[in-house]
């Protein structure tokens, strides 16, 4: 007899849970308490990042991830696109840490690159002061909203994973997880919400040093001609966000963000801006149509 899970949350780490739990043979069941994924699942870049995690058990468990995406996005036909990630240093304190860490991740096969080769990788970049780049071939972007809204249907199929839409729970008390009208068992749950897990359960929440903070997304108008970024783009920000870039010395660089910083803040008032664009064939200001082939998509930028 199977063991049983319930998954609350249907956003991707709810997706992903159940996924990894039917495939263990689970029998599996996802509540979720909108009729469809709205929040953090459908505003991010939906970038495949395996540049963002150090050597060992993290950066394989990166690349799993990543097959695991190229596997759903072939038998689902959700577009997908493996264009690979450039950083691009304006600065010597960027260029010094891209330095570094072709170095450090010789094994990655990064490729460090001048303006011009770089160019040549998006034609879009801007060149002006720009000292260099570090390309990597091992990132994939997806379209998130034709992802979030495909894979429940897949795993249902696939799996035969039960989704229970429009539910709020309302108490978990294992074995049972509660509604506003169902008590529901299984031998393990798991909390995939931010939301659910804040409400459930307050006290342990408000006890963990967490800042909420909320992504916005802005996409950029489709380009003539069906002009693509290319690989996703990231600026010097990014080498002191991800954990991968740890490995080098950072602390110049760290210094100058913080020095800039406080120029900007001074100027217009604190605030960050990421871009996501791709390419609406039917000229739709407001681009709500799903990608649909390879050239509808152009590409997303991060860190600007």
């Amino acid at each position: 007899m199977h063991r049983s899970a319930i998954v609350v949350g249907a956003g991707i780490v709810g997706l992903a849970t159940a996924r990894a739990l039917a495939a263990r043979k689970y029998d599996v069941k996802v509540i979720e308490r909108t009729d469809r994924a709205i929040g953090a699942s459908i505003r991010n870049f939906g970038m495949i990042w395996p540049i963002g995690q150090p050597d060992g058990k993290l950066y394989e468990r990166a690349l799993l991830s990543a097959n695991i995406w190229k596997e759903i996005c072939r038998e689902t036909k959700i577009w997908h696109d493996k264009v690979g990630s450039l950083h691009l240093a304006y600065n010597k304190y960027e260029w010094d840490v891209l330095c570094e860490l072709a170095e450090v991740y010789r094994h990655r096969q990064y490729q460090l690159l001048s303006p011009d080769a770089a160019e040549q990788y998006s034609p879009v970049i801007v060149k002006e002061s720009l000292l260099g780049a570090l390309y990597s071939q091992q990132e994939m972007i997806v379209d998130p909203r034709e992802a979030i809204s495909v894979i429940p249907s897949y795993l249902q199929e696939k799996y035969g994973i039960e989704f229970l839409w429009g539910k709020a729970v309302t108490e978990i008390s294992c074995p049972s997880v509660f509604t506003a009208d169902e008590e529901l068992q299984a031998d393990e749950v798991y909390v995939c919400s931010g939301a659910d897990f804040e409400t459930l359960y307050p006290s342990f929440y408000s006890n963990i040093e967490v800042t909420k903070c909320k992504l916005q997304m802005m996409r950029m108008a489709a380009q003539p001609n069906h002009e693509r970024i290319g690989p996703a783009l990231c600026g010097g920000l990014s080498l002191v966000h991800y954990r991968s870039f740890a490995a080098a010395d950072l602390s110049s660089l760290k210094e100058f963000f913080e020095n800039e910083k406080q120029r900007v803040e001074i100027i217009f008032g604190s605030g960050s801006f990421m871009f996501w664009c791709y390419d609406d064939r039917d000229g739709a200001k407001n681009s709500v149509n799903q990608p649909q082939a390879d050239d509808e998509f152009a590409g997303f930028t991060a860190g600007l």
